[in-house]
């Protein structure tokens, strides 16, 4: 599994969250909503420490990553988070 973090949408991420250079950010699974690749389970995002990173990308100082126990959401997809321009936020395409 790969996770890569446009520049875009990093930046978005330093922005929304008010996090600078060297910080970190988790996606992690959380019950509820809907997600294409897992029903009933969706994502959180936060600004974390990592126990045991199983995928991550750095991007514009920032280290964004998933832990290895969260890894079983994305069903041996590829992750890839890009910047909607229109709707100015996060999206994230899933590819196998």
């Amino acid at each position: 599994m790969k996770l890569t973090v446009s520049e875009e949408a990093a930046n978005w991420y330093k922005e929304a969250l008010h996090i600078d250079n060297g910080s970190k950010v988790r996606f992690f699974v959380r019950y509820g909503g809907c997600s294409t690749v897992q029903k009933g389970f969706s994502l959180g995002v936060k600004s974390d420490d990592p126990l045991k990173i199983g995928a991550s990308d750095e991007q514009n100082g920032i280290t964004f990553f998933i832990e290895d126990e969260d890894l079983w959401f994305f069903d041996e997809h590829d992750v890839s988070v890009t910047l909607d321009e229109q709707g100015e936020e996060p999206l994230f395409h899933y590819n196998k």
